[in-house]
């Protein structure tokens, strides 16, 4: 099983996750967030700012670790106690704005109504994620001196095409499902809209000022108690 696991399954999501990127753009179904936030701002905006903050200094901190992990073996003890409390934040931050950006999704009917199964499946996979991140680090205290130890060699070795699974593999439970997590994410990512993270709005900086006038009554179409018509309700 731990062949299976940590040996096999990683190199599946790799390569689902390339197939499917590929597949994905080439049947036109564009790399987009399909954003909902014609559909509500105001809970949007205080959920998506922790959510992504948070999961940005999370990642960031996880690729330094696999770049450079003889920093965190020398490093002293202050210097690992701020890097490991500063994590623990910024996990708490997106796991905060996860939930509330769950909440906002399911208590707003229109939004609601543009959720698709794989929205729901892969809020709950990062659900997960977070929460044992958290347990870990709150636990199994010193993630970052292990995770230098045992967790860059192996994700160094599954890149190699040599998958050393022996140290991983003796891991507590809590590690081993966070990096069967990893990988689950990985590959879910082609099938949700997540994967509009892979396209960088660079044209952005260069293309020319949209001037957007808006001439419908914004509390009136974003008010979920407003029925549907045909017509969009317009400033009086």
């Amino acid at each position: 099983m731990d062949i299976l696991l940590f040996g096999a399954f990683p190199y599946v999501a790799i390569v689902v996750f390339f197939i499917g990127t590929i597949w994905r753009y080439q049947t036109g179904f564009k790399y987009s967030s399909l954003s909902s936030q014609f559909l509500e701002t105001k809970k949007l905006f205080l959920s998506s700012v922790p959510f992504h903050v948070g999961i940005l200094v999370i990642l960031t901190g996880h690729f330094i670790g696999f770049l450079f992990p003889s920093w965190f073996t020398s490093a002293g003890g202050d210097g690992i106690i701020s890097f490991e409390t500063i994590t623990l934040a910024f996990g708490l931050s997106a796991i905060a704005g996860l939930i509330f950006l769950m909440i906002r999704r399911f208590q707003n009917e229109r939004i609601m109504t543009v959720t698709t199964k794989m929205d729901i499946l892969i809020e709950f996979v990062l659900l997960v994620q977070f929460g044992l991140g958290i347990w870990i680090a709150v636990e199994l205290r010193w993630g970052s001196q292990w995770y230098a130890a045992v967790m860059v060699p192996y994700l160094r070795s599954i890149f190699t095409l040599d998958p050393n699974i022996s140290a991983v593999s003796a891991m507590p439970i809590a590690v081993q499902l966070h990096v069967i997590g990893a990988f689950l994410f990985i590959l879910l990512i082609p099938f949700t809209r997540l994967v509009h993270f892979l396209v960088a709005p660079f044209h952005y900086i260069t293309r020319p000022y949209q001037i957007v006038r808006w001439y419908w009554d914004k509390k009136a179409i974003r008010d979920t108690d407003t029925p549907w018509t045909t017509t969009r309700p317009k400033h009086l």
